[in-house]
């Protein structure tokens, strides 16, 4: 997590900052954070998951939401995630701007955020009882991390790092490759 721009505050006065706001923010114990924007494939790979998965779940249970969609985890923790999945009916508060109840969470991971994706962040999600899987996205590099909730204290990583190769979440009875995930995506050298 970045360093807070505002702190001790309430999340009623984080909801009105929020409110009025251009840019989305995180708010974690009464620190707002700033949230960065990310790279052309941090935008790109959102777009392709969000689509592979708009595509496979027409007309079932399930369904897929932007990053536009805050998620409140139980340990206080407001944020927005690259792309995060509910199932039946979506339990929602602060006037329908926070789901509370995905099942799926899926991150694109960038240089800056890496870390706290796979650290602070992921144990916060794991505190939301009904998420199932944790997807994170690399952004520089064909690598897919899928964290599978075995029970509610253990989760099982499965690494995939190849197009042709494909995850299933069983949550929602879909495969997703990653070939769609990483549909038009070129790494620059470096």
């Amino acid at each position: 997590m970045q360093q807070a721009i505002k702190q001790n505050t309430t999340r009623e006065d984080y909801l009105a900052w929020e409110e009025q706001s251009n840019h989305k923010h995180e708010f974690f114990q009464g620190e707002i954070f700033a949230m960065s924007g990310g790279s052309f494939n941090h935008a790109r790979l959102s777009v392709n998951i969000l689509s592979s998965l708009s595509q496979s779940l027409r007309g079932k249970p399930c369904q897929p939401m932007n990053s536009d969609m805050r998620i409140q985890t139980p340990t206080g923790l407001d944020t927005y995630p690259d792309v995060s999945v509910f199932c039946g009916e979506p339990e929602l508060s602060d006037q329908q701007r926070t789901l509370l109840n995905p099942v799926v969470i899926f991150e694109v991971l960038s240089p800056s955020t890496r870390d706290y994706d796979r650290g602070d962040k992921f144990a916060s999600y794991r505190s939301i009882t009904t998420l199932h899987d944790y997807i994170l996205v690399d952004s520089e590099n064909i690598r897919v991390e899928h964290f599978r909730r075995a029970d509610n204290k253990e989760w099982v990583l499965h690494e995939y790092n190849e197009t042709k190769s494909s995850l299933f979440l069983p949550i929602m009875n879909t495969d997703l490759t990653l070939l769609e995930i990483y549909q038009g995506i070129v790494f620059p050298d470096i």
